[in-house]
């Protein structure tokens, strides 16, 4: 075998000195030499049992292992379970797991299903271990093709084979019931004081109703985006304030209904297509939200400490359970992203301890955990959440953290 020399200028320095050079040619060939400093050997020099082993490369220097996650399986669990339409990811989990969002860390990749996090009614699922840790399988007999054979004695041999499944991604289970969150998605519902000003606005109608419904003529004034003709019609609800500082956030967006613009000018013309509540002269046009629905979302924990607030119970006066939905008081601006989990804590109440005899100063009782929040929809300032569990009633101006396990 012909030697290789190469000539590197390697400065002699303590933490230079067991630095060995990894190179990687084409991704193909990989040299492997030994390199040393300060002495003519060409072979690596010996690292003695009692000297801390250093990293290969300065990369590897920086890089930081990250801890295991501790994946904690519920102690009354099934052993099997058979997908039902209807079910939901996060519902599925919550049987074989204490923490539902980890369900990306035990679904067992397999040939059969392209993407592991897709399962369909009448799949069933099993829970097992592999090296100590728990994974799910996926029936692996329902994905394969058995072809009838004879052996050269002629005995029947039953041979499989896997094949693809094809099913389309609507048929799969949804991370979450999207029902609860659907009118959320689709529709405008937080805008901007800017928004607001430049937003056309309806000035009037073909037979001066003051209160318009579908199939109305209306004409709207306003700077009209021309590459559109279908618009959402709003009305603007109350200010979002920050229950801290009392800042504006943002503004609600009432959804009234839609328009079709058919004719462009000032004023435009346009006809209401659908409406779900009255349509009033004032509201205002905003492009419809064309982005799709999503049917999976991955739950995942901040990875950094997140101090926020609920500023609005949406369709609820006193207080929220299980999949209904609040706004938080933080945004993209935040770092909030759609996924994040947040635990949900009661503000402690304040009591006179009246026992003690020396001070009977107001003491404050400690926050109470209530619930699980996820984030699924994300604004510059506000975001909204839907809530995954609820241990008591989640109350207007509660609390949120990240959660701690």
């Amino acid at each position: 075998m012909s030697k290789i020399k190469i000539k590197m200028n390697i400065p002699n320095t303590p933490k230079s000195r067991n630095i060995v050079p990894f190179f990687l040619l084409s991704g193909l060939l990989t040299i492997t030499t030994g390199f040393t400093t300060g002495c003519s050997s060409s072979e690596p020099r010996p690292v003695a049992e009692t000297e801390p082993s250093e990293p290969v490369t300065l990369e590897q220097a920086e890089e930081t292992e990250a801890p295991a996650k501790e994946i904690r399986v519920k102690a009354q669990h099934p052993r099997q379970y058979t997908v039902k339409k209807g079910d939901t990811l996060w519902g599925i989990s919550s049987l074989f797991l204490q923490d539902p969002w980890y369900w990306p860390e035990i679904w067992q990749k397999n040939q059969q299903v392209a993407n592991p996090h897709l399962i369909f009614p009448g799949d069933v699922l099993t829970l097992i271990y592999v090296n100590g840790q728990p994974q799910m399988r996926v029936n692996e007999a329902q994905h394969k093709q058995v072809q009838q054979t004879s052996d050269s004695s002629g005995l029947p041999v039953r041979k499989l084979s896997p094949s693809i499944r094809t099913s389309e991604l609507e048929a799969s289970i949804p991370s979450i019931p999207g029902d609860a969150i659907r009118q959320f998605l689709t529709k405008p519902r937080v805008v901007t004081e800017e928004q607001l000003e430049s937003a056309p606005y309806i000035v009037g109608s073909e037979d001066n109703h003051l209160v318009l419904a579908e199939g109305n003529r209306v004409y709207i004034r306003g700077e009209i985006d021309k590459e559109r003709v279908r618009f959402s019609v709003f009305r603007p609800g109350k200010a979002l304030r920050d229950p801290e500082t009392d800042e504006i956030l943002g503004y609600e967006a009432i959804h009234t209904g839609e328009v079709h613009v058919t004719a462009y000018g000032d004023p435009a013309s346009g006809d209401l297509t659908f409406t779900g509540r009255e349509v009033l002269i004032g509201d205002r046009l905003l492009a419809e939200d064309k982005s799709k629905l999503e049917n999976l979302y991955f739950p995942h924990v901040p990875d950094r400490d997140v101090d926020a607030q609920i500023m609005e119970l949406n369709e609820a006066l006193t207080g929220v359970a299980q999949l209904q939905v609040v706004t938080i008081n933080k945004g993209e601006r935040d770092g909030m992203e759609v996924g994040h989990l947040l635990a949900t804590y009661t503000n402690g109440s304040t009591v006179r301890d009246r026992h003690n005899k020396r001070s009977s100063k107001p003491v404050k009782l400690p926050n109470e955990r209530s619930g699980l929040v996820m984030v699924f929809k994300t604004f510059d300032r506000v975001s909204y959440a839907i809530t995954l569990e609820s241990r008591r009633i989640i109350h207007n101006y509660d609390f949120l953290h990240t959660p701690k396990f």
